[in-house]
């Protein structure tokens, strides 16, 4: 069975990319259009010109995701779209900050971001690309990064497995969804590799497997198609889903702890909890002085209950999950002052918001955001933030706030 990372076309590896004119001129052009660019005459004939603007694309990209490898000189990337799919430093670093030992074997490589990063814990790191030129390419690049302890593999990561003959300490793996997959349930099953299929194999091969997935993937239908789970971490970058982490260990049969990790520049947040059915129940409150609303990584994983419990908070209503406090606490999320709650009645409305300026947030609402400015002529923006929800006795209402956090 052939692994694919990706169904993108990687050109092949030309080093005549790396001439210093042409480094010159992609560096000069980084952030510019390429469609406008694609109009030009091409300055170095020697070099295909849609090489050239595929490095100019794939580097502008690179520039705040990857800052490590647009700060390093002669680098070539792959198409625009793998630098897209592929792993942010952020994330990678980390990934690497669950993994330990001597030695993993990636078997979905990719553009070996996470394997970089992965090669400052562990002593070595084989990268395993089925894609024989992106191989090329990623090994042209550690070479630049100074990067010895990585060995690119190319070919069918399965076969590369077995040849090697290794007790890994960890397996590394990033399956990609079939083409002939879209429009249905995102199933593991259903991606390259076919994880579920292959475990007992993996299995085999080591005790430790780390495997990350799109945050598509419904938690529950994840758990259902493994086994051994000890951990799944929810990674969040700036309050968006970035990734899901699933951690496997081969003699695990306890508890499914969950892990939520809001990566941001000012302050990681982070909460964890474990899956358990006999969970105690949460508290039920009118609101109060102030409002919380749980990160993005918090609201992928279901702990709605467990977050309330935890920081001793009460929900607005069992599906809003919205919380509320007389005092203020830290918390991993928004944080808000109740300036006003307001039934959301015509009066109301023209009284408080009609033509207003307003931020509008719904939870567990049946309106949507555009039509509730449309029907109340609210316009975006300002200082005010109005969460539009259903208290504990079932009734619409309106909070209107100021943020605090």
């Amino acid at each position: 069975m052939s692994l694919y990372k990706t169904s993108q076309k990687i050109y092949k590896l030309n080093l005549d990319i790396l001439n210093p004119k042409i480094q010159e001129f992609i560096n000069l052009n980084i952030g510019v259009s390429v469609s406008k660019l694609a109009l030009q005459k091409n300055p170095f004939p020697t070099v295909e010109w849609i090489l050239i603007l595929n490095q100019i694309a794939a580097k502008s990209k690179a520039k705040d995701k990857l800052p490590t490898w647009f700060s390093t000189p002669n680098i070539i990337y792959p198409s625009k779209i793998s630098v897209e799919q592929t792993s942010s430093e952020i994330t990678a670093l980390y990934k690497s900050s669950i993994i330990s030992g001597e030695n993993l074997i990636d078997l979905t490589g990719g553009f070996g971001i996470d394997d970089y990063y992965f090669s400052k814990k562990i002593k070595n790191v084989v990268h395993c690309e089925i894609n024989t030129e992106l191989s090329e390419i990623v090994q042209h690049n550690f070479n630049h990064l100074n990067k010895n302890n990585i060995t690119c593999h190319a070919g069918d990561s399965n076969e590369t497995l077995s040849r090697l003959n290794t007790k890994w300490d960890w397996i590394y793996i990033d399956p990609s969804r079939r083409n002939d997959t879209k429009g249905k349930v995102f199933m593991l099953k259903d991606c390259l590799p076919n994880v579920p299929e292959n475990l007992d194999f993996y299995f085999e091969k080591t005790n430790s497997i780390l495997i990350k997935t799109a945050p598509i993937l419904d938690i529950s239908a994840g758990i259902s198609e493994l086994k051994h789970i000890k951990s799944i971490h929810i990674i969040a970058v700036d309050n968006e889903v970035k990734e899901l982490l699933w951690e496997l260990n081969k003699d695990y049969s306890g508890t499914i702890t969950i892990k939520t990790v809001n990566l941001a520049k000012e302050k990681t947040d982070t909460f964890e909890f474990v899956l358990d059915e006999n969970q105690l129940q949460p508290s039920f409150n009118l609101p109060q002085k102030y409002l919380y609303e749980p990160n993005s990584a918090i609201m992928k994983s279901g702990g709605f209950d467990q977050i309330g419990l935890f920081y001793k908070l009460n929900k607005l209503q069992k599906h809003s999950h919205l919380y509320t406090s007389d005092d203020l606490i830290p918390f991993p999320g928004r944080i808000f002052e109740i300036e006003k709650c307001i039934p959301y009645r015509k009066n109301e409305m023209k009284n408080h918001l009609e033509n207003q300026k307003a931020n509008i947030t719904t939870r567990n609402f049946t309106d949507s955001v555009e039509n509730i400015r449309k029907k109340w002529k609210i316009k975006e923006g300002g200082n005010l933030y109005c969460f539009f929800t259903i208290d504990e006795n079932n009734s619409k209402i309106v909070l209107i706030c100021t943020k605090i956090k």
